[in-house]
C-alpha cells in the first residue's frame, strides 16, 4: 500500500486543515477521499491520527496510507423510502429499520442514498461523493427521521447545527427492566472497545464523552418505554449507554445480554421526533415520526399481558 510522509513548515501547512493539505499535495486524491482515509485513520500527524479538521501546526509529520482504487459512481435505485417534507434546501425521510444509509466496503447498492439519489439527482453535488446530502446517521437497524441536506449551504449549516448541538433528537426506545429514576442522564464516555475494535463500549483507551437522557413513558413486567434524548451523537451511543446500564434495548443483538423476544423481530429504537433550525428560513422547525406497525403490535401485545394479569 503506498505511503506519503508530508513535513509541514510555516509556509506549506501551518493552521491549513489536515484534510485540505492533503487533498492539495496529492492531486490524484480527492478531498472526500482524504477524509475518508481520515476517519479510517490511515493518517498520522507525529504518529497520531487526527480529525479532518486539526489544524496543522510548523514542523509536524504528516503520514498517509492509501491504495486508489477506481470510485464506483452510487447508481440512482427506484427503492421506495418515505419522503415527509421536501423543499429544494433539505428533505425529511422515514428510514425503515434494516436499511444501511450511505454505500461501503461490499455494500454499493440497495442503501438509502441509492433511493435518495433516484428521488433527488441533484443530490449527487451536495457533500462527499459517498454519502451525498448526508450530514447525521442512523443505524441500519433503527428506523425514523433523518434530514437530508439538498443544497450546499444546507450541508453546511446542518453540520455546523450538529456539531454544536442544537438538533434536538428524540428516540422511542423499549429497555429490558426497569430505570432506578424515572428520568435520569448517562454520561458514561464511551469510544472502540480495548479488545474488540468493531464494538463501541465504555471499556476503551480512547474515551469520547458523551450524554444520554431518557424519562419513562411506560413500564411492563419486563420491560420500560423510555422516551431517549442523546445530546452527544456517538456512534451507537443509546445501544451502548442502555446495555452499560443494564438495561439494554429489546431486540439489540449486538449489544444487548439477552436474546430478544421471538415476536419482535428488530430492534425496538425509533427516532420519533426532529427539531432544527431551517437552514434557510432560520426558523425552528419540528418533525415527528410515529412507532412502525411491528412495534407498536409488540407493545399492544404487552398491554394484552398486563391487563391480564390486573
Amino acid at each position: 500500500m503506498p505511503k506519503r510522509e508530508f513535513l509541514t513548515t510555516p509556509f506549506s501547512g501551518l493552521n491549513q486543515r489536515l484534510d485540505v493539505f492533503l487533498s492539495e499535495k496529492i492531486n490524484e486524491l480527492t478531498r472526500s477521499q482524504v477524509q475518508r482515509f481520515i476517519e479510517e485513520r490511515r493518517v498520522k500527524v507525529d504518529g497520531i491520527a487526527r480529525k479532518s479538521s486539526y489544524k496543522l501546526k510548523s514542523g509536524e509529520k504528516v503520514e498517509v496510507e492509501y491504495e486508489l482504487v477506481t470510485p464506483q459512481e452510487i447508481q440512482p435505485e427506484n427503492i421506495p423510502i418515505d419522503v415527509l417534507y421536501s423543499d429544494k434546501h433539505i428533505a425529511i425521510i422515514d428510514k425503515p429499520p434494516g436499511m444501511v444509509v450511505h454505500p461501503g466496503a461490499g455494500k454499493r447498492h440497495h442503501t438509502l442514498i441509492n433511493s435518495l439519489l433516484y428521488r433527488f439527482p441533484d443530490l449527487k453535488e451536495v457533500g462527499p461523493e459517498e454519502r451525498p446530502g448526508i450530514v447525521h446517521r442512523l443505524d441500519k437497524e433503527t428506523s425514523g427521521l433523518m434530514v437530508i441536506a439538498r443544497s450546499l449551504k444546507a450541508y453546511e449549516l446542518l453540520q455546523q447545527q450538529f456539531r454544536k448541538r442544537e438538533v434536538e433528537k428524540t428516540y422511542l426506545g423499549l429497555v429490558w427492566g426497569r430505570m432506578p429514576e424515572e428520568k435520569g442522564k448517562i454520561s458514561w464516555p464511551i469510544g472502540r472497545h480495548v479488545k474488540h475494535g468493531g464494538r463501541i463500549s465504555v471499556k476503551t483507551k480512547k474515551p469520547k464523552g458523551a450524554e444520554t437522557y431518557y424519562s419513562i413513558q411506560k413500564e411492563y413486567k419486563e420491560f420500560s418505554l423510555l422516551e431517549i434524548k442523546p445530546v452527544t451523537g456517538r456512534t451507537h451511543q443509546i445501544r451502548v449507554h442502555m446495555a452499560a446500564s443494564g438495561h439494554p434495548l429489546a431486540g439489540d443483538t449486538r449489544y444487548g445480554r439477552r436474546k430478544s423476544k421471538p415476536s419482535l423481530p428488530r430492534l425496538f429504537l425509533h427516532a420519533s421526533c426532529l427539531a432544527f433550525f431551517h437552514p434557510e428560513t432560520q426558523e425552528k422547525v419540528e418533525f415527528s415520526s410515529p412507532l412502525p406497525p411491528e412495534l407498536e403490535r409488540f407493545l399492544d401485545k404487552l398491554e394484552e399481558k398486563k391487563k391480564k394479569r390486573g
